[in-house]
């Protein structure tokens, strides 16, 4: 994400909203909670074994954890390589899009930090954003080019903002999708048969196959909205942020708008011990919303 999109001209449609009592996808009388705020700029929320939520805090460099039984907030690690999306792999490590060096990090439960990958062709990467692991171990990343302040470059070394797979041996990496204006949120379906990536730039998200060696086929547009992040739910609907979050059911048809009252809303998981809170990173702050429906870890 650009956390300096906010405060932009940004011409962002958006389609008609549903109640939430005719899609039922919330719980009753749920209401949007406030968790914590006074942060920068929240992003990049992902979930543990556990139900607790990693988020990041990229413009003062440091990773949180919400504890998903005491409903409190703590600094995981600072400086944290100005991390932005955030995911777990399946052994439990925490990769990280540390884009102050445009790399993609594993962080082990000791907070000991790997590089995975910090280039392309020997060219530097545009800056990782948000990432996706398949049911193999593969990674999934998108490379947009946001400027940041604390670089000292302002110029693109690979020209095209791309995704790229990271194979599960972690010893080949391969682009898989470079005809993106600016891709941003990406997940993929439990079964690792369907990924979902956002055209931020061209404000349009899309759907395709995954093939057994990790390439994308069979690109089919699924709605005309970007997303900055986005998350799935067991009934296969796909969750779009930016103004609020935005739901849609696997056909591509709107079924909800969660409002957070924020002039951005950046990312959103599902987190607690049965998945079933919603937790959204919206600006400087952090909610959460209970549902009927929960995550898919």
């Amino acid at each position: 994400m650009n956390y300096n999109l906010p405060f932009l001209l940004i011409t962002f449609v958006m389609l008609t909203a549903c109640k939430a009592q005719e899609t039922l996808i919330i719980a009753k009388d749920a209401k949007l909670q406030l968790v914590a705020e006074d942060y920068k700029f929240t992003e990049g929320p992902a979930v543990d074994a556990q139900g607790n939520v990693y988020f990041t805090d990229q413009p003062n460099d440091r990773i949180l954890k919400w504890d998903a039984n005491s409903n409190s907030v703590s600094v995981y690690m600072q400086p944290a390589g100005r991390a932005n999306g955030l995911y777990f792999d399946h052994d439990g490590n925490l990769l990280a899009c540390a884009d102050e060096k445009n790399q993609l990090w594993r962080i082990d439960s000791e907070a000991n930090v790997t590089v995975l990958i910090d280039d392309f062709e020997e060219k530097k990467l545009n800056g990782p954003n948000d990432l996706w692991v398949d049911p193999n171990g593969g990674i999934y990343f998108t490379d947009p080019f946001y400027v940041r302040p604390y670089w000292n470059r302002t110029e693109k070394e690979i020209e095209n903002e791309r995704v790229y797979y990271i194979a599960p041996d972690m010893e080949e990496i391969r682009v898989v999708a470079d005809d993106y204006v600016q891709p941003n949120g990406i997940i993929g379906s439990p079964d690792g048969k369907l990924l979902y990536i956002s055209d931020i730039g061209d404000q349009k998200t899309y759907s395709y196959t995954i093939q057994d060696d990790g390439n994308l086929t069979n690109k089919q547009l699924f709605c005309s909205l970007g997303s900055d992040g986005m998350t799935l739910d067991n009934e296969g609907n796909v969750y779009l942020t930016g103004d609020g979050v935005t739901v849609f059911d696997a056909s591509g048809k709107q079924i909800e708008q969660i409002p957070t009252g924020e002039s951005w809303t950046a990312n959103v998981t599902f987190g607690g011990p049965e998945q079933k809170v919603l937790f959204i990173t919206a600006m400087d702050a952090v909610y959460t919303l209970e549902m009927n429906v929960h995550g898919i870890r």
